[in-house]
């Protein structure tokens, strides 16, 4: 039949363009200062000298007492939790019993405002209860990462070292050094530091304002303040001592550094079909057109052999050869590439950019800016042809990526050492040829599969991990990126080019084609304004201060160590650790860092006779060259407090954050994949839930029906169990370049993206009522609805088979049936909100009940109803698996959890 249900165009309407912001909350809790602060209006105090035409140092200095705007996709997933809460109005104070399934991954649900919280109960069913309190801590952790772009898993510290083991998920931190906050103060001039620690001055800071002195938060050691802050009072404060300002920003001045101009290098493969080649060259043109004028662009094309293009050179297309079976070095570039033509080459020394021995003109003309090679770069890129070289049927094409990759660094090293550069490969195959190759020419010869790493059957992949690898440290001591966008069917060596990419900070991209909108519409958001796009940001070097008895074991992320040994490295190492410093080549808005902490604090009779209320600090601090050239210092510093009393655990639960949580077990259990040899992770996860069950969950011992958690805790074994099933544990059906590729964003992103990659969110479209969120299962599934599930590196959206036929039957076309035209847009308008914020572009599939591309929808469901279902439930759809169901996994965790 015809659809003749009407859907109210006021509820679409509202889900399209409405607001709905955060509830407000009570500010965060802080540590109260011993001092009085001044209200933010108080006269401002800056350097002797300020900028000429600069904004005061102390300008806007009050904080908006709104949340910033949300995104497109998170504000109609605040509308569809509300729509969900509305059907249970007067449910407050009364059970509502749901089937167990994994409730889907909502913004609006767990992270900003959900409507009830979750909470097991018996028989492996699910209460939902209303529960303000937790409603308060989600959103009181929003809001600390909105000022601060950080979010911890304990917000309330274990007090000592067996209490930090005792509670499984490791104390840590996930941090955006560079996120965008709303009135973040940015000063011209430089911050104080102390002598001691080399910290920097903060809200935190004990202040004498008679002596002009100021203690030390970390090392308390007193430290004068200098001439031009004489006259700093209670009531005079600069801006890094307001209580709201724990991140502020200063940024160099004419006097103190100059604008670098950012450089890139495309580095293109041209063993590609002429189909492919169109593509590239149609992107390239368009990219190349947004790039900043001042930038400096070099170009370089490889297949068979390496060719660097002289751009500087107008009259014809110019360029120098290298085969591409050797590494090249700084002094072959320098000798071969003419750069001392006509001049005497310094017999002693580094000969490395304009500083140490080479002129302008000679970089010039290989590095040319932007606004002077634009005819040049539109010519080289329009003559771009296939590789001429013969390929025989029975074999791959001669591509040798190594190569290209090792010229484009010895020319970064010789040009521009110490400037921000990124090096942009485009691959559209495997290296056949010279150093890094992943497999021979030969098309006998199949290319790795976890299997044969597995076996160790794979013997060029431990060779060309090992040239990546060097590779990484020349480009990380020269302070370069390396950024890859591999368009094919077919691997490229993304899991071989991964140490390097990694270590630098670099971008991936991964698609089936040059012609693909994941790629076309992901290159170009890279060089959008810093208001819509990335804002690449290069050259960057982060430090960490903490606070006694808290010491690091490194970070899990895109950094690479500096091997700064200091009393704050903990013995135990994870990730890139043994430093207090580290290198981020590249880094964005989005970029986001995972750091471990040890803590070192024993039982004794100091930590018995600790007062409760004792505070820790942290403190971030990233040097980095911003993307407008000028070289910026960002602070920020945090305070939790030291769990303490007989009421320790009751603290350690409110203090909890499920959802960072998650996120950090999850980089874990994929570090521990990368480097441990017999590691197994399920049975790894299993235990960490187990533990973290026991310790917290409130059960009568040998009774599995008396287990229960706190509403804080509770969907913490949701997100375990999705990510037992996630493609970064189960790399069944996936290639090693898929996972290094699913791998290294996970290890990139901030907390709600990671929760996202984990735990996917699913939003029902129908007539009865607006998009609202639904169980991540199954039973979802209707003939008269439409799905739209996000999973981050695709969305999907799902047509139930009445819909689909209604569909291809035309009736959203005739008239008299608007309404079903507005229910098939309405999923449309939210993913095309998903996808304009999301880097890199997420894949969007529209499908059909019982079509072909259906299971990207089916593999992250809940098999709650499978083909051996005894009593399968009403409705919903039959999933042919042997996965367990999460009832069955509950059922199982119960059991254990109490023995």
């Amino acid at each position: 039949p015809a659809p003749r249900q009407p859907v109210s165009r006021t509820t679409t309407r509202r889900h399209r363009t409405g607001h709905a912001g955060r509830p407000r909350t009570s500010r965060p809790i802080r540590p109260r200062l011993r001092r009085a602060h001044p209200s933010p209006s108080s006269p401002n105090i800056g350097p002797t000298r300020p900028q000429s035409g600069a904004t005061s140092p102390l300008s806007s200095c009050r904080l908006s007492a709104e949340s910033p705007p949300e995104s497109g996709s998170h504000r109609a997933l605040h509308r569809a939790a509300s729509i969900a809460s509305s059907s249970d109005a007067g449910a407050a104070g009364r059970h509502q019993e749901a089937t167990c399934p994994p409730v889907s991954r909502c913004a609006a649900v767990f992270a900003s405002d959900p409507p009830v919280g979750y909470h097991f109960t018996c028989g492996g069913r699910l209460t939902l209860l209303a529960h303000k309190t937790a409603v308060y801590k989600m959103s009181e952790f929003l809001e600390l990462e909105a000022l601060d772009g950080i979010r911890m898993p304990w917000n309330v510290i274990p007090g000592t070292r067996e209490d930090a083991v005792s509670c499984v998920v490791p104390v840590s931190a996930i941090y955006t050094p560079l996120k965008s906050i709303p009135d973040m103060p940015v000063v011209p001039y430089a911050p104080l530091r102390c002598r001691m620690c080399r910290s920097i001055l903060n809200p935190f800071s004990r202040v004498d304002y008679n002596a002009k002195i100021w203690l030390c938060t970390f090392c308390f050691q007193r430290n004068q303040f200098p001439q031009h802050y004489s006259s700093i009072s209670e009531n005079n404060l600069p801006p890094e001592l307001f209580p709201q300002y724990t991140t502020i920003e200063y940024i160099s001045t004419a006097e103190t550094g100059p604008v670098m101009p950012p450089v890139f290098i495309f580095v293109v493969d041209t063993c590609i079909i002429e189909e492919e080649i169109g593509y590239l060259k149609s992107a390239l043109a368009q990219a190349t057109e947004l790039l900043p004028d001042n930038s400096l662009i070099g170009f370089i094309t490889f297949g068979t052999y390496v060719q660097v293009h002289e751009l500087g050179f107008g009259l014809l297309p110019k360029s120098y050869v290298f085969k591409g079976t050797k590494e090249v070095s700084k002094e072959q570039i320098l000798e071969q590439m003419c750069f001392f033509a006509g001049k005497q080459k310094p017999t002693t020394g580094v000969i490395a950019g304009t500083r140490d021995g080479l002129s302008s003109e000679s970089i010039s003309r290989f590095l040319v800016p932007a606004s002077e090679c634009e005819f040049v770069l539109n010519s080289v890129i329009e003559e771009l042809q296939k590789d001429p070289w013969h390929i025989p049927a029975d074999q791959r094409a001669s591509r040798c990526t190594g190569a290209a990759l090792s010229v484009a660094a010895s020319l970064l090293g010789v040009c521009v050492p110490g400037s921000g550069a990124r090096i942009m490969a485009f691959v559209g195959g495997p290296s056949t040829e010279g150093p890094g190759s992943i497999v021979s020419k030969s098309l006998t010869e199949p290319i790795r599969s976890h299997k044969d790493l597995d076996k160790d059957s794979a013997p060029l992949f431990d060779k060309a991990v090992k040239f990546y690898d060097q590779i990484a440290k020349q480009l990380v001591h020269q302070g370069h990126v390396l950024d890859l966008f591999a368009c094919a069917v077919d691997q490229v060596g993304v899991a071989e080019m991964k140490v390097a990419i990694e270590k630098t900070g670099g971008i991936v991209v991964l698609a089936e084609s040059f012609g693909h909108s994941v790629f076309k519409d992901s290159l170009l958001r890279i060089f959008q304004s810093a208001d819509n796009g990335l804002g690449l940001s290069f050259n960057g070097i982060l430090e960490i201060n903490c606070s006694k008895d808290v010491k690091i074991q490194g970070i899990i992320g895109p950094c690479s160590s500096l091997e700064k040994k200091s009393p704050l490295s903990a013995d135990t190492v994870i990730g890139q650790g043994n430093t207090s410093a580290w290198k981020m080549c590249g880094l964005d808005k989005k970029t986001s860092l995972c750091f471990v902490y040890d803590i070192s604090r024993k039982v004794g009779p100091d930590t018995v006779a600790q007062q409760t209320g004792e505070q820790l600090y942290l403190q971030f601090v990233t040097y980095y060259q911003h993307h407008e050239g000028q070289m910026r210092l960002r602070t920020t510093t945090i305070s939790r407090q030291w769990a303490s009393g007989a009421a320790t655990v009751q603290e350690l639960i409110d203090g909890f954050d499920q959802e960072a949580a998650a996120a950090v077990v999850a980089r874990l259990v994929s570090f521990k994949m990368e480097t441990e040899a017999d590691f197994d992770p399920i049975r790894w996860l299993d235990r960490a839930l187990i533990r973290l069950c026991t310790k917290f969950g409130d059960y009568q011992k040998e009774t599995p029906s008396s287990f229960s958690l706190s509403p804080r805790l509770s969907i913490f074994p949701q997100f375990m169990f999705n990510l037992r099933r996630s493609q970064f544990v189960q790399v069944f059906n996936n290639s090693p370049d898929e996972t290094a590729y699913f791998r290294m964003m996970l290890e990139r992103e901030n907390v709600g993206n990671a929760v996202a990659m984990i735990q996917p969110s699913l939003i029902s479209y129908s007539f009865q009522s607006g998009p609202m969120p639904v169980l991540l299962d199954a039973t979802a599934i209707a003939p008269d609805k439409i799905l739209l599930l996000d999973s981050y590196f695709s969305v999907v959206i799902f047509h139930g088979i009445t819909i689909a036929q209604w569909r291809k039957a035309g009736y959203q076309d005739q008239e008299g049936h608007e309404a079903f035209a507005q229910l098939l847009k309405a999923p449309h308008d939210e993913s095309d909100a998903i996808i304009k914020e999301r880097f890199p572009v997420p894949r969007l599939v529209v499908c059909d009940q019982y079509g072909s591309q259906a299971r990207f929808l089916l593999a992250k469901l809940n098999p709650s109803v499978t083909y051996n279902s005894d009593n399968p439930a009403p409705g919903g759809d039959v999933i042919f698996t042997d996965d367990v169901s999460f009832e069955v996994f509950m059922d199982h965790l119960q059991r254990l959890a109490v023995q």
